[in-house]
């Protein structure tokens, strides 16, 4: 399953889900959104498994993304979810910091569990190279490749002209050709990067604008079982009533896919965007995120009678069409660095 398969589907509401395996990761990575370390907090599988046992073949995700922490450090249970999964039709794919690339070999249980998804990406970034060095991130991606894995690489840069990642985007092309798509995301101050890097450039600003948001798309399944419409890190610490769906340990899928479908709130901020969405409520909107948390949890009562409105639901509609006929790139262009959009194209099939 190629990249651009994936992020075509990233606009589509319910088109995946995505489960944190566990909050903790051997890497200390400077900016690591979750803060992560070796004693981090880690659910019992049995949340997990309950929670993707309840796909249906008429009724599933089609994709289930699997992240961290470290997804890696659970090769079992990635590789028992992504087998449970391709059972009713849903393909995997795993997100890893590729800590076992320091080693001499791949350990078997990570093989196995990269055998068992659909798509493989590892993030890398240069706060990540001195944990992994680029030869051994190079020497492993090309392993995985050839067990006839497709691969992805997630990088953040600090803006478009970053000179690290022009040089590493450069090292990829010449070493794999266009064999290794890419994402590029801007550096964010969440997390462990919160404590040194300043506030997005404008994200306090008080645009009247629409501007929807399609990361509310895809449920996100947290390190606890936490089900919240938003993987925003914020999320997860805070946890804004009106934003979070369920639990995986008590709620299945067909119940969290419907919840994100019906509540006004989330159509809302799919269709208008947080900040548009705010000042409709008469609410304060400082920062686009920051908007979307702080809005009032009895906001999803109060919009209910605009979104039920007949008009609504065709505009609604057509910006649902709008939003996924651009497809994977245009979702990239508004929501990671456009100048690189177009690497997320490369080596898919015709």
């Amino acid at each position: 399953m190629h990249l651009a398969e994936i992020l075509d589907m990233r606009n589509d509401i319910g088109g995946g889900v995505s489960i944190g395996l566990t909050r903790r990761c051997p890497l200390s990575c400077a900016h690591c959104s979750t803060r992560s370390t070796m004693e981090s907090e880690e659910a019992p599988a049995e949340i997990f498994t309950r929670f993707v046992g309840t796909f249906r073949r008429d009724d599933r995700p089609e994709i289930l993304a699997l992240s961290g922490g470290e997804a890696l450090l659970r090769p079992d249970l990635v590789q028992a979810l992504a087998s449970t999964a391709r059972k009713v039709g849903t393909r995997t794919s795993v997100l890893s910091g590729l800590f076992f690339a320091r080693a001499d070999r791949i350990p078997p249980p990570i093989l196995r569990a990269v055998d068992a998804v659909d798509h493989f990406s590892t993030s890398f970034d240069v706060f990540h190279e001195p944990e992994v060095p680029r030869d051994r991130l190079f020497r492993t991606l090309g392993a995985i490749m050839d067990r006839g894995v497709d691969v992805s690489l997630h990088l953040v840069g600090q803006g478009a002209d970053d000179p690290w990642l022009g040089t590493f985007i450069g090292d990829v092309r010449r070493r794999f050709g266009d064999a290794v798509p890419m994402v590029v995301n801007a550096l964010a101050p969440f997390g462990r990067a919160r404590d040194w890097l300043a506030p997005l450039e404008g994200e306090g600003a008080d645009t009247a604008a629409a501007n929807p948001c399609a990361m509310a798309a895809w449920p996100v399944v947290g390190f606890d079982g936490t089900v919240s419409a938003c993987g925003n890190d914020d999320v997860f610490d805070r946890r804004p009533p009106h934003l979070l769906l369920g639990h995986a340990a008590t709620d299945g899928w067909p119940t969290i896919r419907a919840r994100t479908e019906r509540s006004a709130l989330l159509r809302a901020i799919r269709l208008f965007g947080p900040r548009a969405t705010a000042r409709r409520l008469g609410q304060g909107c400082d920062g686009y995120c920051a908007a979307c948390m702080a809005l009032d949890a009895n906001a999803a009562t109060d919009l209910s009678a605009l979104m039920d409105r007949p008009a609504t639901r065709v505009l609604e509609r057509g910006v649902q069409a709008l939003l996924r006929g651009g497809g994977g790139e245009a979702f990239l262009r508004r929501h990671g660095i456009p100048r690189f959009a177009g690497l997320s194209q490369l080596g898919r099939p015709a």
